[in-house]
């Protein structure tokens, strides 16, 4: 359980930003969640609530999705269960249960970085920016490669396009962490891989992406381009697997997550 000795509910980004820098355990809010299973202590723990973060909109050809919006509202709106094949409600189906995905918060889901994330997989495989009040508005794969800074996350940006997007994990039990996920996509000639709970933050197979944009794709290219991703990113072992099950499990949601999208892609033919 965390400790915390003050709580503030700012009316603007101005003053949340400015409280969070002013001590080095000053610490945002999201849904508490994940923060509820530490023993971290903070010092002025910051709510977002009065912000008006909370929502799921489309604006100049883009989801606009508020920092404190939950899982289970993304699990469940209607635009985005429509879009990309479904892709981000399936991603967060099986977090834990629905009182938890209630709680959990987008924003907080997504700056925490969080190697078993299911979302960010799913989030990565589409083309999504995020925006910070200091650092502005970048990609996500820039906002996951910098280090961690002091900053706020308001918001995400993801490019309401024609990308068909599949998503795939491993579990022990439903609502057990992953012990592997994989999300792919397509746009056009355009593939996307990437592999999320490895344990270490998800990653795009770059090299196996670049090669389904070359290839046919019949079985033996798209079992390459499995092999690739397997290949060319790293795995770890922790209590859910070892990184020599993690290695040959990629392989095989890999290869599913491809062939799911080369069928949606046809049926929209």
């Amino acid at each position: 359980m965390f400790t915390l000795y003050d709580l503030v509910q700012p009316d603007n980004l101005a003053e949340a930003y400015q409280i969070l820098s002013d001590k080095r355990n000053n610490t945002i809010l999201g849904g508490c969640a994940f923060l509820k299973m530490g023993s971290k202590r903070i010092g002025t723990a910051i709510d977002l609530t009065n912000l008006e973060l909370d929502y799921i909109k489309e604006q100049d050809g883009f989801f606009e999705i508020g920092a404190m919006t939950s899982l289970r509202e993304l699990e469940t709106h209607k635009l985005v269960r429509e879009c990309f094949n479904g892709v981000l409600p399936k991603s967060v189906h099986n977090i834990i249960g629905v009182q938890f995905r209630n709680c959990v918060t987008v924003g907080a889901s997504v700056y925490a970085k969080y190697g078993f994330s299911d979302l960010i997989p799913a989030l990565l495989a589409l083309d999504t920016e995020v925006e910070l009040y200091k650092n502005g508005r970048i990609s996500l794969v820039d906002f996951l490669n910098q280090p961690k800074k002091k900053d706020i996350l308001v918001k995400l940006w993801i490019k309401k396009n024609n990308r068909q997007a599949a998503y795939w994990s491993l579990r022990k039990s439903a609502s057990d962490y992953a012990v592997l996920n994989v999300a792919v996509s397509k746009l056009d000639a355009q593939w996307k891989i990437v592999v999320g709970a490895r344990p270490g933050k998800a990653a795009i197979a770059l090299g196996a992406s670049a090669a389904l944009a070359q290839g046919n794709l019949s079985i033996a290219e798209i079992e390459d381009a499995a092999q690739r991703a397997s290949d060319e990113l790293s795995f770890g072992t922790n209590m859910r697997g070892t990184a020599d099950y993690r290695k040959a499990l990629c392989q095989v949601l890999v290869k599913r997550g491809i062939m799911e999208v080369v069928n949606a892609n046809q049926s929209d033919n």
